[in-house]
């Protein structure tokens, strides 16, 4: 018996992606709902500009007091600070504006259309690949996607003007999201989720200080406990995790994620918002699983 053979085979290593990729979707999918509690009680300008503000000086306060050193160059730093205006300032600053008036189950299932213009704009701009099989679960999504949408409207408890703001919001999302895979920063993702805050908080704070009522803010215990998850779990872990998803799986394989943010969000808004939920909605869940099922499965190796 030969040496190879004798030895034990080395254990496999653990896989971590679909940890991240589960912890991903319950963060941002519950982000809807905290921002919706949060511009209850506070003008979403100033509750974002706060968030970016504080959530950009805790990642790069801890990494100094870490000692971790500087890894990005000007050129990384200032793509990082664009994506800030982006992914953060406008695609959140449009779409808390529009939660205002739109209920956090619609909100979400907006944005959850961003794999499909990311994935096409992709194809065009990235050279991702587009076979019949990701269009066909592309398709599926946006299936049942619209038909939630379509039974929410019905029931007419939701402004245009709101969903105006949310669909410019994700334009925002989609135009970030090409932008990161484009332009492909190096460097450090925790270093550069921090820049990106800091500018998103640098570029919102005079705009929120001129436009928004400072006095508006009613400080409640929901208030603070929706900013702390908003900076802890949105701006600072969420964020991280996207963008790591963007490096390991692509710009449409991950965006095809988003597709299951309208169940997540829809389930939270029932159990913390009381927003009512009923069967066509939990219906479209079906076709939204298979359309991610088919958008992320791994192409079979050529034989």
């Amino acid at each position: 018996m030969s040496l190879a053979t004798s030895l034990p085979a080395a254990p496999s290593r653990f896989n971590t992606l679909p940890f991240a990729i589960g912890l991903f979707c319950l963060l941002w999918s519950y982000a809807f709902v905290a921002g919706k509690i949060g511009v209850t009680h506070c003008p979403p300008l100033i509750l974002l500009a706060a968030r970016f503000s504080l959530a950009g000086i805790l990642i790069l306060g801890a990494t100094l007091i870490r000692g971790e050193a500087w890894s990005l160059s000007w050129r990384d730093a200032a793509i990082f600070a664009v994506l800030g205006i982006a992914n953060n300032a406008l695609y959140l600053g449009l779409g808390y504006t529009g939660l205002q008036s739109v209920s956090a189950g619609l909100g979400g299932l907006i944005v959850s259309a961003n794999p499909v213009f990311t994935a096409a704009l992709a194809a065009i701009l990235l050279g991702e690949g587009m076979t019949w099989r990701k269009a066909s679960g592309l398709l599926l999504g946006v299936l049942g996607v619209t038909a939630i949408v379509w039974h929410r409207l019905s029931v007419g408890t939701d402004s245009l003007h709101g969903i105006v703001f949310t669909l410019a919001s994700l334009a925002s999302l989609v135009a970030g999201t090409i932008l990161f895979k484009l332009l492909a920063p190096k460097g450090s993702l925790w270093i550069g989720n921090g820049v990106q805050n800091l500018a998103a908080g640098i570029v919102l704070t005079p705009v929120a200080l001129t436009f928004a009522d400072i006095h508006a803010v009613d400080y409640t215990p929901s208030l603070i406990g929706a900013f702390a998850f908003l900076v802890l779990g949105g701006s600072i872990l969420a964020y991280w995790l996207w963008f790591h998803l963007l490096k390991v799986c692509g710009a449409t394989a991950a965006s095809a994620y988003h597709f299951l943010m309208p169940p997540l969000g829809m389930l939270f808004a029932f159990l913390v918002l009381g927003e009512h939920v009923e069967a066509p909605d939990l219906l479209g869940i079906i076709p939204v699983a298979l359309g991610i099922y088919l958008v992320t499965r791994p192409a079979k190796a050529a034989s």
